[in-house]
């Protein structure tokens, strides 16, 4: 084959990533972005943002914006694009008469009713079927009078006899019989492309030089291939990546976590650690490292480390992944990006964010090594600002539970009262020396005042969260459970 003008220069690396404006860019369009950035990166090439919107009752401009801005949260700078394939409809419909002019294409006139009824036949038989190019066999003359007559017409692809095959960068050698493959519609009879040759025409033009797709594509690029072939091109080299199956091993869908990538944020994931996460999911550096940063990732990946076995979406490992990545945050970017949580919750308002910056840092730091996500410094940390949490049932089964919890509590409000400096040190150092008097293990008394003080029996260490509450915000919720105490007993 010829490396003709327009075809890809293979010594530039250009990548692109061609979602459908018909939806949200989910995780699995998502985790083939990422690798082809970074297959871009690594070798210093070119990655293109591509609109694939050929289909207008399945494309809205919402979606394009949709798709931009999770591209944009990824981190996954284009270099060139975004292009529309709908704004390139005539350049299509010239490649298409090029293939018709060396007949490697034909114009078929078969309506969808005709179509379908060979369809039904083929099955009633329970034969595969395949299109018997009637139209092929058409005399000049009949298709003369085709045309005059203004009938509907398609263009379809002339297959050639033979196989086609090509080495797949991730499963290597792949090949396929003609007779298999269908003389394909390239363009509609309304004179919109279809998928297989708008695609490989801006390939073409944008000068692709490699193809990292789902292998979901296999099927297509046999097709494409022959589309190639048909103009005597240089193909891009391909790249076809495994799927991302559910724990089910089904493919991954809403249920397994297949939302949009912006919900991942909404629900608090760290931009990283999805970029991590999602890396990973069918590529491998070949060290077992799992936490790796962008630059990282650059610097290590390729194609050759892509396992063609389909992986697993684990929610809880991306848990935990965020997990890791929140308590290696820098305590200022993260307390800003826990900020916007707090506020959605009704916790602080953006005056108050920017008056307690000092304080809500201390917050964060302080709940960061309990976090997996942005949202679990709002849910878990609730307490530290509101004061009407109730308390947990069973905890109070447990540490609320007689008159000497309440007697306990008053007295360790007037030595909280007695203190100089309301310093973590001091407040522990006060529980400590009341439950020596009193000839009792500490924990009883640090297990009743965490439940007053929180409403919870769990959490960052105590005494920090009481100097964080403050000796006032402290003495007014212990009082308050000292209250609600007296109650089980009246």
């Amino acid at each position: 084959m010829k490396n003709q003008r327009g075809c890809p220069d293979m010594n530039e690396v250009r990548v692109r990533i061609a979602p459908s404006p018909s939806g949200f860019l989910h995780v699995g369009i998502a985790r083939t972005a990422i690798y082809n950035w970074l297959f871009a990166r690594h070798h210093k090439g070119v990655f293109i943002l591509r609109i694939e919107d050929t289909d207008p009752s399945r494309s809205s401009p919402e979606m394009v914006e949709a798709i931009i801005e999770s591209l944009k949260w990824l981190g996954l700078d284009r270099d060139e694009g975004p292009y529309y394939q709908s704004q390139r409809k005539e350049l299509h419909q010239k490649y298409a008469q090029k293939l018709l002019e060396t007949k490697k294409a034909y114009f078929c006139f078969c309506t969808p009713q005709e179509l379908e009824e060979k369809r039904k036949k083929a099955k009633a038989s329970k034969a595969d079927w395949k299109y018997d190019r009637t139209c092929l066999k058409l005399s000049d003359a009949e298709k003369e009078k085709k045309i005059r007559k203004g009938e509907p017409r398609a263009i379809r692809l002339l297959v050639p006899s033979g196989k086609t095959e090509f080495d797949d960068l991730v499963y290597k050698h792949l090949e396929k019989e003609n007779e298999d493959i269908d003389d394909l519609i390239i363009v509609r009879s309304d004179g919109r492309p279809t998928y297989n040759f708008a695609c490989v025409v801006d390939d073409v033009e944008m000068r692709i030089s490699h193809i990292i797709r789902g292998n979901d594509h296999i099927s297509n690029t046999f097709k494409q291939i022959l589309i190639y072939k048909a103009f005597e091109l240089t193909p891009p080299k391909f790249a076809h990546i495994p799927l991302i199956l559910g724990k089910d091993k089904a493919k991954v869908s809403k249920r397994h976590g297949a939302i949009s990538v912006m919900e991942y944020k909404e629900q608090g994931f760290l931009r990283e650690a999805f970029l991590n996460f999602l890396a990973l999911l069918g590529w491998s550096p070949k060290d077992n490292r799992e936490i790796l940063s962008t630059e990282k990732m650059i610097e290590l990946f390729s194609l050759e480390g892509v396992n063609p076995a389909n992986p697993i979406f684990d929610p809880e490992k991306l848990e935990w992944m965020n997990g890791e990545y929140i308590r290696a945050s820098d305590n200022e970017k993260l307390c800003d990006l826990v900020i916007p949580f707090l506020i959605k919750e009704n916790l602080i308002t953006d005056k108050t964010a920017k008056q307690k910056r000092e304080r809500l840092l201390k917050f964060v730091s302080l709940f960061k090594e309990r976090c997996k996500t942005l949202k679990d410094f709002a849910e878990k940390g609730k307490y530290f600002f509101a004061f009407d949490y109730r308390y947990e049932p069973k905890a109070v089964s447990e540490h609320f539970n007689s008159a000497e919890d309440v007697q306990r509590l008053n007295t360790f409000v007037q030595r909280l009262d007695q203190l100089e400096r309301f310093e973590k040190e001091k407040i522990e150092q006060a529980l400590r020396n009341l439950t020596d008097e009193m000839k009792i293990k500490p924990a009883p008394l640090i297990h009743t005042v965490r439940l007053a003080a929180t409403g919870t029996s769990s959490g960052p260490p105590l005494f920090d969260i009481l100097e964080l509450l403050g000796r006032e915000e402290v003495v007014k919720r212990i009082k308050k459970a000292v209250e609600f105490i007296k109650t089980k007993f009246n």
